[in-house]
């Protein structure tokens, strides 16, 4: 069954770091573009970072450029999602989730396309 897992989120202090893990699972990354979203209590979703091995890119919102890094383990089939000083306004549900071709379009908010695979999402609380 091809799938996504976040893990790695949790009750995290204001100005640490964080890693979330998203592992897929009978699909590699070699075709599936993956993205790291997050909804807010009472908020929308919001696109955060993408990256594509196939065409060597990597997308950040604006919103947390230099804060937040994308990266992948291929070993191990997992995209990190890095956060530096956290904030307690990054207490949220983040999710990973996969696509051949809509996942950095969806992201950036330039599609509305229905990604073809999501993890089931992880919380992180960040607190004083």
């Amino acid at each position: 069954e091809v799938q996504l897992v976040e893990s790695g989120g949790g009750l995290v202090q204001v100005g640490g770091s964080l890693r979330l893990s998203c592992t897929a699972s009978e699909f590699t990354f070699d075709d599936y573009d993956i993205g790291w979203f997050r909804q807010a209590p009472g908020k929308e979703r919001e696109g955060l970072s993408c990256i594509s091995r196939k065409h060597s890119t990597t997308y950040y919102d604006d919103s947390v450029k230099g804060r937040f890094t994308i990266s992948t383990e291929d070993a191990e089939n997992t995209v990190y999602l890095h956060i530096d000083g956290l904030k307690f306004e990054d207490t949220a549900i983040y999710y990973c989730a996969a696509d051949k071709v809509f996942t950095c379009m969806v992201v950036a908010g330039i599609s509305d396309s229905d990604l073809e695979v999501w993890g089931r999402g992880i919380s992180v609380t960040v607190s004083s």
